[in-house]
């Protein structure tokens, strides 16, 4: 007689390294844009290993989890991380001054527009799960449209401040969100409070819920 034996492999949440690869990242790329260090020499490693890979790595571990949204969030800023890091190694001429030469920073302004969209859906999507990817998702937004005007050349020094700004203010939620992601699953309640989902979109699951707590 036959029989099926079921195993289940369980994963850590991998949404603290996801949110401190995008923390690192936007905090050293912040200062260059805010003119506090200088170059991008020593910004790229990190764009590509922190930004990228961590955060990529991240979107791997959440698909494992059928976590929709994780999986698409870090998967995609992961991959912007790497082509960001590229288009850098293109501009300083790594790969020839043919390629260098024909660089048309409109074309990033396309692309920063194309994720403009994509976060906008995003930041709907984080609204319900918790205030402060959120909060995250709307700097990001802002970041996206500093980014694409700026690269249009359209109120060049304010878009780029806006997007400098933006960048810091992202990288400051990313580490606390990071930390609340560790320290709330390792000490089993909330440590680090992140906030409720607004509960506008998913209204009926947010009621339920919250009327289960009250119940117990």
């Amino acid at each position: 007689m036959n029989s099926t034996k079921e195993i289940k492999i369980s994963t850590a949440d991998p949404s603290a390294i996801g949110l401190f690869g995008l923390a690192i990242v936007t905090f050293v790329a912040s200062t260059q844009k805010l003119g506090w260090t200088d170059g991008l020499g020593l910004v790229i490693p990190w764009a590509i290993f922190l930004g990228g890979i961590a955060q990529f790595y991240a979107s791997v571990l959440d698909s494992k989890h059928n976590n929709t949204f994780g999986t698409t969030a870090f998967g995609a800023y992961g991959l912007f991380w790497m082509g960001v890091g590229m288009s850098w190694f293109i501009q300083a001429g790594v790969f020839g001054e043919a390629l260098q030469a024909s660089v048309d920073t409109r074309q990033l302004g396309v692309v920063y527009l194309g994720y403009l969209i994509f976060t906008v859906f995003m930041t709907i999507g984080a609204a319900e799960t918790n205030k402060v990817l959120f909060a995250i998702f709307v700097m990001i937004d802002f970041l996206f449209v500093g980014l694409a005007l700026s690269s249009f050349g359209i109120m060049e020094h304010g878009m780029h401040l806006l997007a400098a700004y933006s960048e810091l203010i992202i990288a400051l939620l990313s580490f606390y969100g990071a930390g609340a992601n560790v320290l709330n699953k390792h000490f089993g309640f909330n440590f680090l409070p992140i906030g409720r989902p607004f509960g506008i979109f998913k209204r009926e699951a947010f009621e339920k819920k919250s009327n289960d707590v009250k119940a117990h």
